[in-house]
């Protein structure tokens, strides 16, 4: 009984040459979904900085804007992620300059070497280097002492654990180590709706070293940080869509766990499809087709709850989503087998 099966959740294309389509992906997501609340951006939880924003103002800033804008178009270039100036730029032929002396000085020196660390991270992070990330992390995870270093911390222990050809062991040491890093994320930062998100999924994965009772009473304890991530920051699509996983597998969980869970709590977990259907629903609103996973799920719920012919709408969806990683090619295979299954179905309504 897993629930948060999310290794590569929201991750666009593969290693190697595949880094520079991914950069202008994920540049033209941040024109997808504009700015973020409070001026926060996108990249759960950090913070655009003043210094980082002058960068742009720059001479070599200005060139490389131009440049993008010629190549990828000038929405693109509006919608850039300030972790991805360097890359961005550095790919179109431009060498991006240093925020200018003063804006460094305006800040303390900690705060500098924060910033460009989440900068480095996030870098590595949407370029799949998952071991350099961890390593980088862990070695400053408590030197810098931010929440936002340890959730990131957290996630990479957590890609590391779930990559192909990981020992049990070394699985369970990550999954430890990464929940261990959340949960100190969140104590430092309990208004962060990714120290809530990153927290409640690592509790999820130590579950599956632990005990049957264990793993259902953590059901609760992940139910509430999933929500409360929702709630500090309802547009971020992998929150509800691993809200819905949540109450998906509570809606099928076979009968003899619930015999169990009932014997174990009063009241235990319980959920619908359909509450399902409105979690995965909203994750597509917030963001359409931004996981195949996703559009898996809502093929799946439809299937539960009887609608063939929206289970074929959203089958064919995650069916023909281009497979850029082994989940992708995972959830595509999955999907033309369930649309075999339910072609006939369909033709008979």
């Amino acid at each position: 009984m897993s629930w948060t099966p999310v290794s590569r959740c929201c991750r666009a294309g593969g290693g190697g040459g595949g880094a520079r389509a991914r950069l202008v992906a994920r540049a033209a997501e941040g024109l997808r979904r504009g700015p973020a609340p409070g001026g926060a951006r996108r990249c759960e939880g950090s913070v655009l900085t003043a210094a980082t924003c002058r960068v742009w103002a720059t001479p070599a800033g200005a060139a490389a804007a131009a440049g993008l804008s010629r190549l990828c178009g000038p929405g693109v270039v509006r919608g850039l992620r300030w972790a991805l100036l360097g890359g961005v730029a550095g790919w179109a032929g431009v060498q991006m300059q240093r925020p200018p002396l003063a804006a460094a000085q305006a800040t303390s020196g900690s705060d500098y070497a924060l910033e460009k660390l989440i900068e480095r991270a996030d870098y590595l992070y949407g370029t799949l280097e998952s071991e350099k990330l961890y390593l980088l992390l862990k070695e400053q995870a408590d030197r810098l002492d931010s929440d936002e270093v340890l959730w990131r911390l957290a996630r990479a222990a957590r890609d590391l654990a779930q990559r192909s050809g990981t020992t049990t062991e070394e699985r369970r040491r990550l999954a430890y180590e990464a929940l261990d890093a959340a949960k100190r994320a969140l104590d430092k930062n309990p208004s962060s709706f990714a120290c809530h998100k990153w927290y409640a999924i690592c509790v999820s994965d130590v579950g599956d070293f632990e005990g049957i009772k264990v793993k259902i009473a953590n059901a609760f304890v992940i139910k509430e940080h999933f929500q409360k991530a929702i709630e500090l920051n309802p547009r971020d699509p992998t929150s509800l869509h691993l809200m819905g996983l949540w109450c998906f597998t509570f809606a099928e969980m076979p009968w003899y766990q619930r015999r169990i869970a009932a014997v174990l709590f009063a009241s235990p977990p319980s959920a619908t499809f359909y509450e399902a259907l409105q979690y995965f629903s909203e994750a597509e609103q917030v963001e359409p087709s931004f996981y195949s996973k996703n559009m898996l799920m809502l093929g799946k719920t439809q299937l539960r709850l009887g609608n063939v012919r929206g289970a074929l709408l959203w089958l064919t969806k995650a069916r023909d989503f281009p497979a850029r990683t082994d989940e992708d090619a995972q959830v595509q295979k999955e999907a033309v087998e369930l649309l075999k299954s339910c072609t006939g179905k369909g033709e008979r309504k």
